[in-house]
């Protein structure tokens, strides 16, 4: 019984900021790695940014230097910070979580996805 559910998708304009949020439920013990891709379509999914249990981040060339990615681990819940959004960063964006249960052992799950709309 684990749950991973994402929430702040919306619409905006360009040059402006969404913050997304990704808080996993149920019988969790701890977030391991914790990851948002992305998907336009006709496009695969791409990687956006990554988190580490200890905190170490990394990002695609892409969004580097407009999006931060960060966690509660109190909360267990994730961020997207997305700042000077363009067009291009339209898409639907994935929470992705390894995560060690309340029973033991590890488990990979997805969020359900947010869109996320820039106008231009």
């Amino acid at each position: 019984q684990v749950h991973l559910v994402e929430s702040g998708g919306g619409l905006v304009q360009a040059g402006g900021s969404l913050r997304l949020s990704c808080t996993a439920s149920g019988n969790i013990f701890s977030i391991n790695h914790m990851a948002w891709y992305r998907q336009a379509p006709g496009k695969q999914r791409e990687l956006v940014a990554t988190i580490t249990s200890g905190g170490s981040t990394s990002y695609a060339d892409s969004v580097k230097g407009r999006f931060t990615i960060s966690r509660d681990n109190a909360k267990n819940t994730g961020y997207l910070q997305m700042n000077s959004v363009n067009p291009e960063d339209t898409a639907v964006y994935y929470c992705n979580a390894d995560l060690w249960t309340a029973f033991g052992g590890n488990l990979n799950t997805w969020g359900q996805g947010t869109q996320v709309t820039v106008s231009s």
